[in-house]
């Protein structure tokens, strides 16, 4: 969230790079166990070593991984020290899942939320905006989906939660980031009645009326978001500028298809394939789209390093998005291999974003040096 600078004033008490790094580092243990249980579902046997996290593949992913690195950004953004309190519970929230303390993991899964919360709310009494209401909503999404798993123990009545909490706070982060284009009062009626809408679904997320809802609303952010994003205009540009304006425009129309898959077929019930490909097409086209895109923007700013532009940058946005295509496809055909290759080329995408944007930024240090 680059577009919140951190306080202006003498000394603020904000945590340094050196005490970043190993809350970065509880993040990726999330994403790298996330995936391998993701791959252990799979039947992949290579991962069945993961198989005993096959049933917490959705908390490692959503709380483990993007709680972490949503409230470490946050923190940064913030500039204070207390802050940072948030990334710190949700990566040991994980530590806790994978050695079977679920209830320590809820605990601190929720300790988490409420810390991103608050910080959200700080940042919204610095700048009273559309764009910061909407993001602290979305930390409020995290809280809720906390909340309802502590109570029912059920993840599937979270997950919707946890969903609306990164669908929000990227809506909300391409609103700031594309507040200098000038938007008539009618599109931010508009936004304000499909954040209704989402939410709505949302609240009636245990009903099937509630997901179609849910997903309507979904497809309808996609819809604004591909007519007012400034990522319309920024593609005609190059380099970075464009490469990032490719990865958003693409997640939007992923997102787009994973509102009108749950409008359709009430997907958000596990064991159909409409589930799998609402739910992948929500997460890895849209959400990992918007990861691979400020990716070269947010490292840098978190850790203080350069991340210079290369078109590799483009091998796993092909990857990612090529083998996801592949699996809506198996799920739309009930091809089980299609959908298990494709599991495989979506993990073997990630790992080469973590590859490649760490060899650019090694690369870029060596240039420079």
């Amino acid at each position: 969230m680059n577009a919140h600078a951190p306080a202006t004033g003498p000394a603020p008490a904000t945590l340094g790079v050196a005490g970043r790094v190993p809350l970065l580092v509880l993040g990726f243990v999330g994403l790298v166990t996330a995936t391998a249980a993701g791959l252990a579902r799979l039947g992949w046997p290579f991962a069945s070593a993961a198989g005993g996290w096959a049933g917490v593949h959705a908390p490692l992913m959503l709380c483990g991984f993007f709680g972490v690195v949503i409230s470490l950004e946050r923190a940064v953004a913030l500039g204070r020290r207390w802050a940072f309190a948030a990334p710190l519970a949700a990566g040991l929230g994980s530590a806790a899942l994978l050695v079977g303390q679920g209830t320590a993991a809820v605990t601190l899964y929720t300790v988490a939320s409420i810390g991103l919360l608050v910080a959200s709310l700080a940042i919204v009494q610095r700048q009273r905006a559309v764009f910061t209401w909407t993001i602290a909503l979305g930390a409020a999404c995290w809280v809720v989906g906390n909340g309802l798993w502590a109570v029912t123990h059920d993840l599937h009545v979270a997950v919707p939660w946890w969903l609306g909490f990164l669908v929000l706070t990227i809506a909300g982060e391409r609103l700031d980031l594309s507040r200098l284009m000038p938007r008539s009062r009618l599109a931010m009626s508009a936004f304000t009645a499909v954040l209704a809408l989402t939410l709505a679904g949302l609240v009636a997320s245990t009903t099937a009326l509630g997901t179609r809802l849910f997903g309507l609303g979904l497809a309808a952010l996609a819809l604004w978001l591909l007519q007012n994003d400034v990522a319309r205009r920024t593609v005609r540009q190059r380099g970075l500028t464009r490469y990032i304006a490719v990865c958003l425009l693409a997640g939007h129309a992923w997102l787009l298809v994973a509102g009108l898959v749950m409008a359709a077929h009430a997907a958000l019930a596990p064991g159909q394939a409409a589930h799998d490909a609402a739910l992948h097409a929500l997460g890895l086209g849209f959400v990992f789209s918007m990861v691979l895109g400020h990716a070269p923007v947010i490292v840098p700013a978190v850790l203080r390093v350069t991340i210079p532009y290369h078109p590799v940058f483009y091998g796993p946005l092909v990857l990612l998005h090529g083998s996801l295509l592949l699996r809506v496809v198996g799920d739309a055909l009930g091809e089980a291999a299609f959908v298990r290759t494709a599991g495989a080329a979506n993990a073997a995408a990630l790992a080469l974003f973590i590859v490649t944007t760490a060899t650019v930024a090694v690369w870029g240090a060596r240039r420079r040096g």
